[in-house]
């Protein structure tokens, strides 16, 4: 396995890490994004935490490449606000558009490159889906025509097999994004398995990265890296 540092829009106002681990077979390519929101805390401290246990060697890529991208959104992440445009409507809409921002400009150039089999995007929101199907906290969202569904049906199931309150347990949420997020980009451009990640942040902070890395580590799992 071989982790190797770049940086995602290099010398600008913009500039943040990113992570190319490759495993020592061939395999699929998935890309993880955190950050896109900057108050969004427990998506990007898991994504911090993958990173921490692949550099220990505690979880091993074994196949393909892992493309994590920790912190999208570094200014808005110093702020602890959810970003000013939201970047997460400034992707490419149609092949023909330019993204609208230079984050989200640099970030589909690198997926574009790789062509990612897999986009997860780790998000936060408010709210319990399971009480409340108008929120979005505790979901797994993949459009509904997306060849992920099975996956993330299975990995809800094993997730609720486990979480002892019914109000937390995960659901399956089949739509769209308004255009312009980075999921609908990779669904609709790039034909990646896209999937965003939503936990409720009304929940221990502690609790919400459990959930995150459990998923993520299901993710990889269903994509054959690990």
């Amino acid at each position: 396995m071989e982790i190797k540092k770049y940086l995602l829009a290099e010398a600008t106002k913009f500039e943040t890490p990113y992570y190319i681990i490759n495993g020592s077979s061939k395999g699929k390519t998935v890309m993880i994004t955190a950050g896109v929101h900057g108050k969004e805390i427990a998506s990007i401290l898991s994504a911090k935490r993958l990173v921490a246990l692949l550099k220990k060697n505690k979880l091993r890529i074994e196949f393909g490449t892992l493309i994590i991208v920790p912190v999208v959104n570094r200014k808005a992440f110093k702020r602890r606000i959810r970003g000013i445009p939201d970047l997460n409507r400034t992707f490419p809409r149609k092949w023909k558009d330019k993204a609208r921002h230079p984050l989200s400009a640099a970030l589909f150039r690198l997926a574009k490159k790789y062509r990612p089999s897999w986009y997860i995007d780790l998000h936060e929101a408010n709210g319990l889906s399971k009480i409340n199907p108008r929120v979005l906290g505790q979901t797994l969202i993949a459009h509904p025509k997306s060849k992920a569904i099975p996956a993330i049906k299975r990995i809800a199931d094993h997730l609720n097999r486990s979480i002892v309150q019914k109000s937390r347990h995960f659901t399956m949420r089949l739509r769209t994004l308004p255009a312009g997020s980075g999921r609908h980009a990779a669904f609709h451009l790039l034909k990646a398995k896209a999937v965003t990640v939503e936990t409720c942040w009304s929940m221990p902070m502690s609790t919400r990265i459990n959930f995150q890395m459990k998923i993520l580590e299901k993710l990889l799992a269903e994509a054959n890296l690990i």
